[in-house]
């Protein structure tokens, strides 16, 4: 039977093989289509990413340690009815020796322009599934507590006395994906 967690929970994971699964549902008639990315950002011990590569999103669906994999972007964001909307498939034993963490955001695409934020979303979640029976694991419901942010740290996977926990995070912002980066990353980009 699958935990339900509440913000700021934390659990130990005791699995290898799981895809972390995000999901959503933009509510009708706020004018364009909502294109929600998920992202997750490799960081070691001193809160940075190792490289750009450790950074995995629909434009680097893969971690160079082959511990990450996204399964590729849903500009709609109309599959969560019946599935994720979007995943990512983590084996934690091949995660690189420098990453301690591993965090999962999701932000919505151009919403400065397109006058969106996470008060125009309902229904969104993070939930882990154990890859070897496909069974969820745990699962994290944002409720409503987002009205004018644009970007959500969902959930991340820890490293706590060599052992992956997850937490629960649902921290909100009025931000961008190129936050994070600056955040997280101090080297030059390439696009």
């Amino acid at each position: 039977m699958a935990i339900n967690l509440q913000k700021g929970q934390r659990i130990d994971i005791g699995l290898q093989n799981l895809t972390i699964g995000l999901g959503w549902d933009p509510n009708e008639g706020t004018g364009y289509d909502f294109d929600l990315d998920a992202s997750a950002f490799m960081i070691d011990a001193q809160c940075l990413i190792p490289s750009e590569s450790f950074f995995v999103f629909y434009g680097n669906t893969d971690s160079p340690d082959g511990a990450l994999h996204h399964t590729g972007d849903d500009p709609t964001g109309g599959n969560s009815a019946d599935g994720d909307d979007e995943s990512i498939q983590v084996d934690l034993a091949k995660v690189d020796p420098r990453v301690t963490e591993i965090l999962f955001v999701v932000t919505i695409h151009d919403a400065l322009n397109r006058k969106q934020n996470y008060g125009q979303v309902r229904n969104s979640y993070i939930r882990i599934v154990d890859n070897a029976n496909g069974e969820e694991v745990a699962k994290y419901e944002l409720g409503e507590d987002f009205s004018i942010e644009t970007a959500v740290e969902f959930g991340r996977l820890y490293k706590h006395n060599g052992k992956w926990k997850f937490e629960a995070s649902g921290i909100g912002y009025k931000e961008d994906l190129a936050f994070f980066l600056s955040k997280y990353y101090k080297g030059e980009i390439i696009k």
